[in-house]
């Protein structure tokens, strides 16, 4: 099986329309994902070519639900808009959002994280994330298709590029999903929600977990593995070499004190078990010792 995202996935875009909606919405077709739809007000009523595939597109994602079914939206949405359109999708009722946004404010993403929530409908994937990816199945978002495969491994991971990497080393084996939930000190899931729907999910026998500096979310991870994992997991913690009080990368990558270094992560999860890596490579091996001693 794959987690919250599978081949009945009925997939529309907020944002399709512009460049990048436009050039990812061509990939995500291109590896099998069922669009359905685009959402626009001002070109509401209108169909896009894609690749041989009519698109419609509608004004609102109530719209867009109605008339296909959608469960799951795509937001490629410039950060000054993200909330609007976030909100959007929850009030409608789309059951995954996953925004793809980079650069949206903190303040902006509480607000409609905690909608989310209250909603009880709706789950939050980023946002500043790459999205998701059932090999072979669906792909929502901007995650390379080409990848990997189908197959037993679970993968979550704070960084898009990372998320690649671990899919490229660990090809030979393949994946059930793959998913980043995207770097900001606000996201909607967290490694615990993978961590618990990979557990639950019979056809996923091992997970990868990848971390980075900034945080205390890997701490929480590792004390949740210890409870409620009983499957494998390896892990990766990005940012051993990065300096205090210094951004890394993504907003929440920053170390303060001894609080959310890379050394302190690593040990906390292998105080539960989990193997952890000094490099990707390493990581790889790692799970491809467990698999193989399976």
């Amino acid at each position: 099986m794959a987690i919250w995202l599978t081949e009945n996935s009925k997939v529309i875009v907020q944002g399709m329309t512009g460049s990048e909606g436009m050039k990812h919405t061509t990939r995500m077709l291109a590896s099998g994902t069922q669009v359905v739809g685009g959402v626009n007000p001002r070109k509401a009523g209108e169909t896009v070519t894609i690749e041989e595939t009519d698109v419609p597109v509608f004004g609102t994602v109530a719209e867009a639900m109605d008339k296909t079914g959608a469960d799951v939206s795509v937001l490629f949405v410039p950060p000054a808009f993200t909330k609007a359109a976030a909100l959007e999708a929850i009030d409608a009722g789309i059951g995954l959002a996953v925004v793809i946004t980079e650069g949206v404010p903190v303040h902006d993403t509480a607000e409609f994280r905690a909608h989310a929530e209250a909603s009880g409908t709706t789950r939050i994937i980023g946002p500043n994330c790459p999205g998701l990816i059932s090999p072979g199945r669906s792909n929502a978002g901007i995650i390379p298709a080409t990848i990997t495969h189908a197959g037993p491994v679970g993968l979550v991971s704070k960084s898009g590029t990372l998320t690649y990497q671990m899919m490229y080393e660990l090809r030979d084996y393949g994946f059930s999903s793959c998913i980043g939930i995207g770097g900001d000190p606000v996201i909607g899931t967290t490694h615990i929600d993978a961590l618990a729907a990979f557990e639950a999910d019979p056809e996923t026998e091992a997970i990868v977990m990848i971390g980075e500096i900034g945080g205390d979310a890997e701490e929480r991870a590792a004390a949740y593995i210890a409870e409620h994992v009983t499957k494998p997991v390896v892990g990766y913690v990005a940012g051993f070499t990065a300096p205090e009080g210094k951004t890394m990368g993504h907003a929440g990558a920053i170390v303060s004190g001894s609080s959310g270094t890379a050394q302190a992560k690593k040990e906390a999860l292998e105080a539960v078990g989990v193997k952890v890596g000094k490099t990707p490579s390493e990581t790889a091996a790692l799970m491809r010792e467990i698999i193989e001693s399976r």
